[in-house]
């Protein structure tokens, strides 16, 4: 696995997936760079990973904000001297009924889940270009081919990150690897951002039952990143073996 010492950014860093992936590439060699809101729980994983000798270094990040992202890609790269694997992961999940005209909710998860991504590759592709080398990794869901009632907004913005992979894929793919990994149900917070109580119960009774770790989908990345440099695995979709979509 080509993992050790190579430098790799992750959005979303603070729980569930990124947290999750951080520590895995992080006990395998790599020299990872993380970024969230949150900035304590970025803290308390780096000094955890830092105490076991792990090269980690944070960074406060908002995926909405351009230069946010600009300044997350400079800051690794500063640190390290450059980028080997950028990780979009940061997304959250409000869903609702189209009727229920929940439009800021649907801002919130266009800004995320989509222009958060955008944000990303135009950070780290003028660096990749420049090393003629560098590997995204864009996490969408299961919800990216599947469309379920009260997730319409969610899964057109997991539509649209896998277009766009797929098109990053084909233009840039000589020296540059493009990754989508589509994770079905995994414990994680994003049921945490449906605001409708309701709603929020019924989810979890309906399709967060089943649950497969966070850790899994942070084997899948790994195993991504982890092949030679000719090697391009396009996509990677991980569920429950009980998930029936």
């Amino acid at each position: 696995m080509d993992i050790q010492g190579k430098v790799i950014a992750i959005t979303g860093a603070s729980s569930g997936i990124g947290e999750a992936t951080a520590r895995l590439l992080a006990e395998q060699g790599a020299r990872v760079v993380i970024g969230a809101r949150r900035t304590a729980r970025l803290e308390a994983l780096a000094g955890e990973l830092g105490q076991k000798g792990r090269e980690v270094a944070l960074r406060r990040l908002d995926v909405t904000q351009r230069e946010d992202v600009r300044g997350f890609v400079e800051f690794a790269t500063g640190r390290f001297g450059r980028l080997d694997v950028l990780i979009n992961n940061a997304g959250l999940m409000p869903l609702s009924r189209m009727d229920q005209l929940k439009v800021d909710e649907w801002d919130r998860m266009v800004d995320v889940n989509l222009k958060g991504v955008l944000y990303g590759i135009a950070a780290a592709l003028p660096v990749f270009q420049s090393q003629k080398a560098g590997h995204f990794i864009n996490v969408t869901s299961v919800a990216d081919r599947v469309v379920v009632p009260t997730a319409a907004v969610y899964s057109g913005t997991k539509f649209a990150v896998r277009a766009i992979s797929e098109g990053l894929r084909q233009e840039v793919g000589r020296d540059i690897r493009v990754t989508l990994v589509a994770p079905g149900a995994t414990q994680s917070e994003l049921a945490n951002t449906i605001s409708d109580p309701e709603l929020r119960r019924l989810a979890i009774e309906q399709y967060r039952q089943e649950l497969i770790p966070a850790e899994a989908i942070a084997r899948a990345i790994a195993f991504a990143i982890g092949q030679p440099a000719d090697v391009d695995v396009n996509e990677l979709v991980v569920r429950p073996v009980a998930q029936p979509y």
